[in-house]
């Protein structure tokens, strides 16, 4: 299951945006790397719209194979192409388990889906880009509850806000998907009009 495994706070510091969450080395140096970083280069449309793209990529930790997948679902969907990529991006079980507080990063919340954690309506799903979908209810497996991870989760849930299309039964390490995102939920930082406008030219 191929994925980025390199250094995400260099990345994070080339996109200008924090795209591991918490980042205290971007925080401290949110300029891009290199002795040129905090130079001004000059940004071209095509620039502009690629990093709007490595935004959502790396942000979601998906590849460019798969994106495009995304992107061409999301242009044969009624409504805007942008909100569509964004909404099924979110909708991605790895996703959905950062987005409830489970994991503290989509990094982590992927390699817990992929140790087979977690059930979807009471099937044990391994599938970090399985989609979900509304009224779906997603349950941590009954031998995982006490594994240190979930017990950190439910002790410091409180400190983590969940979006308003979820809601999540911490002491029961539960999530109940009421819906999949509209735009306005999604606080992910990018542009997605220049993504559609960046694939719209091939």
């Amino acid at each position: 299951m191929a994925r980025y495994t390199g250094p995400m706070t260099k990345k994070s510091r080339r996109l200008g945006v924090d795209l591991v969450g918490g980042d205290k080395a971007f925080e401290r140096r949110p300029y891009p790397p290199g002795m040129h970083g905090r130079g001004r280069p000059k940004e071209s449309e095509y620039l502009l719209q690629l990093r709007e793209k490595q935004k959502a990529r790396f942000s979601y930790g998906v590849l460019e194979k798969q994106f495009r997948r995304y992107y061409e679902e999301a242009s044969r969907r009624s409504g805007k192409t942008g909100d569509n990529l964004l909404i099924i991006l979110e909708s991605r079980l790895d996703n959905v388990v950062y987005r409830s507080g489970l994991a503290r990063t989509r990094r982590q919340a992927r390699q817990l889906v992929v140790h087979g954690h977690f059930t979807v309506n009471g099937v044990k799903v391994n599938i970090p880009s399985y989609r979900v979908a509304a009224h779906d209810i997603i349950d941590v497996k009954a031998k995982s509850v006490e594994t240190t991870p979930f017990i950190i989760a439910r002790e410091t849930h409180s400190e983590r806000v969940v979006p308003a299309w979820l809601e999540v039964l911490p002491e029961r390490l539960r999530i109940l998907v009421h819906q999949l995102p509209t735009r306005q939920q999604i606080d992910t930082q990018v542009a997605e009009h220049l993504i559609v406008e960046l694939y719209s030219k091939n």
